[in-house]
């Protein structure tokens, strides 16, 4: 069965890629309800990011932003709960400089060549409403795995008028300080330890519902 939704999921996301890279067509895109009781979903990855926000020298902000490679979704039979399972691409990372870039890849910071990929997996999600508030989980990096708590700044579900089906997804963001994860480089002398994330989240309904 997980094999039989898996190979679902792909070819659905196959087909929001070629939507995507369509022309989009001329209409709104309808409200959905909230997340749909038992269904599962699969993270679209070209609408899935992580930005890093992290304190240069107590004056500017140096950003940075990677992609994800797949994830999916489980809402519970009550609809307020479920579970989450994300991978994202760590050597995606690209902060708009180049240099930077290999820095951030290197042994230093991320250290890409033995740690390709981080992973987040939550086992509990808050609802406010039909609205998901709040999600417990931790967060799997550089060998190291740590609780990680993500507040939902927006939430909303709409009827894609690309694909026809519903899409659940918002901004979430939480503030975590890197030296959990051994990422210690410039720390003593002005790169600061807490690291604001911001993420964005879109998910495909595989298993039905509303649209």
């Amino acid at each position: 069965m997980k094999i039989i939704k898996s190979v679902a999921g792909a070819a659905l996301l196959a087909g929001v890629a070629l939507a995507a890279a369509q022309t989009a067509p001329e209409m709104a895109a309808q409200p959905a309800g909230g997340p749909v009781k038992g269904a599962s979903y699969v993270v679209d990855p070209t609408h899935t990011f992580v930005m890093y926000e992290m304190g240069h020298y107590g004056t500017t902000t140096n950003r940075g932003r990677f992609s994800t490679k797949d994830g999916t979704i489980k809402i519970d039979g009550t609809g307020k709960s479920g579970k989450i399972d994300i991978t994202m691409d760590i050597g995606s990372i690209n902060t708009g400089v180049d240099l930077l870039n290999r820095h951030v890849l290197s042994k230093d910071f991320f250290n890409v060549a033995e740690f390709p990929v981080a992973r987040f997996v939550a086992d509990k999600i808050d609802f406010s409403g039909d609205k998901v508030s709040e999600v417990d989980g931790a967060l799997t990096m550089m060998g190291q795995t740590r609780p990680v708590k993500l507040k939902a700044n927006r939430f909303g579900c709409y009827l894609s008028p690309l694909i026809k089906r519903q899409v659940c997804g918002g901004d979430f963001e939480t503030t975590v300080e890197r030296s959990n994860w051994g990422i210690t480089w410039g720390i003593p002398f002005g790169f600061e330890d807490k690291v604001r994330l911001l993420v964005q989240v879109e998910a495909v309904n595989i298993t039905g519902g509303p649209g």
